[in-house]
């Protein structure tokens, strides 16, 4: 990465980072890291959004620090504060609103980047604005925060739509060259898209709650409907994998209820695998996905490809199945509080096992 030369003229790049009662230590860890580790000629703002947290320290102490970095930079800090909280997604979409550069940058609040980061990402969407980038994420351990590199990965799902890394595609690996774009189905998280294409494209889906979904949504959408979605090698960021999360208790409420309004816009033939894979019956299932009307109405004006190209183009790797006969848990009717799972031997031979209702079964 060392060895790569960039153009001189690169677009400005505008950071937002998300936050909710995260330690002030850490935002302003993120934020000193986004300054010194970014070209201060590209670094037009940085953006941070509150989702109405209750923590007193990011309240004066934060605003102190933000009045002393704009009396010698004025306007280089805006603070977005919600008086409500409105999750993740939604927040995200708040800061990019009050974005100014050409190029924005999403992130959460608790990251650290590293040398030369924003010069490929810059340069790969000036090449192509229809380009959404994400770097190559390593772990901050979140107790002594200690560095840990993670393997160069792309970003997939499964058809719960949980996020996960995958090998990078056949195509990267003949290329021979550790600093080319990774071709990716999805998004982990963190992401940066050219300012005006992120509306065109269609923004995030702000009728998902909280959190977990709507990155891949955007991945397929992304697809879909024209652009393409790559890891960056040569851009690195650290993450810290947090023990608990601040949004919600129950974040797999929310992932699910997301997953299945991702289905119904986007998958087609497909969408019965979300289904099937959260264990809920495809009529009435009893869970309210909220209007669809409009993301279905973009869907339509942005002419997108199917679901079945997008697996095959896209998204090889991922597994289909047909001819389902039916799915969910099998019952024991003579003795009901026994059901089939997968058994601890070789090969998960069946066996009969208390019923929990958890994946295995």
């Amino acid at each position: 990465c060392r060895n790569l030369t960039f153009p001189d003229s690169l677009p400005e790049v505008s950071i937002v980072f998300i936050f909710v009662n995260e330690a002030l230590s850490v935002i302003l860890r993120s934020i000193h890291s986004a300054i010194d580790r970014t070209p201060a000629h590209l670094l037009k703002e940085i953006i941070l959004v509150d989702d109405n947290s209750n923590n007193e320290e990011l309240k004066e102490k934060l605003k102190k620090y933000v009045d002393e970095v704009n009396a010698h930079k004025p306007g280089f800090i805006k603070v977005v504060r919600h008086s409500k909280q409105e999750g993740l997604i939604r927040s995200r979409v708040s800061g990019w609103r009050v974005a100014t550069a050409p190029v924005v940058a999403l992130f959460d609040a608790h990251v650290e980047f590293n040398v030369g980061w924003a010069e490929p990402v810059l340069s790969r969407i000036k090449e192509n604005r229809k380009t959404v980038i994400s770097p190559s994420f390593d772990n901050i351990k979140y107790d002594n925060f200690e560095i840990e590199e993670y393997p160069l990965s792309a970003q997939g799902f499964d058809w719960e739509l949980w996020c996960r890394y995958l090998n990078p595609p056949k195509s990267w690996w003949k290329l021979e060259n550790t600093t080319a774009p990774i071709r990716s189905p999805a998004l982990i998280g963190c992401f940066i898209v050219d300012r005006e294409y992120f509306q065109e494209i269609g923004l995030l889906d702000e009728g998902m709650e909280v959190y977990g979904g709507e990155n891949v949504e955007l991945g397929i959408r992304v697809w879909q409907c024209g652009g393409r979605v790559e890891v960056l090698p040569c851009s690195r960021i650290a993450h810290i994998e947090r023990a608990h999360k601040p949004y919600t208790e129950d974040l797999t409420a929310h992932v699910r209820r997301n997953a299945l309004r991702v289905a119904e816009v986007w998958m087609d033939e497909f969408k019965s695998h979300v289904y099937m894979a959260w264990n809920i019956p495809q009529e009435d299932s009893g869970i309210d996905i909220g209007d669809i009307s409009e993301r279905k109405a973009l869907r339509k004006k942005l002419q997108c490809k199917t679901f079945r190209w997008y697996l095959v183009s896209v998204y090889p790797e991922m597994r289909m199945y047909s001819d389902t006969v039916a799915y969910g848990v099998l019952q024991n009717s003579l003795k009901t509080d026994l059901c089939l799972d997968q058994g601890p031997d070789t090969e998960n031979i069946p066996i009969m096992y208390i019923c929990h209702g958890m994946t295995p079964q």
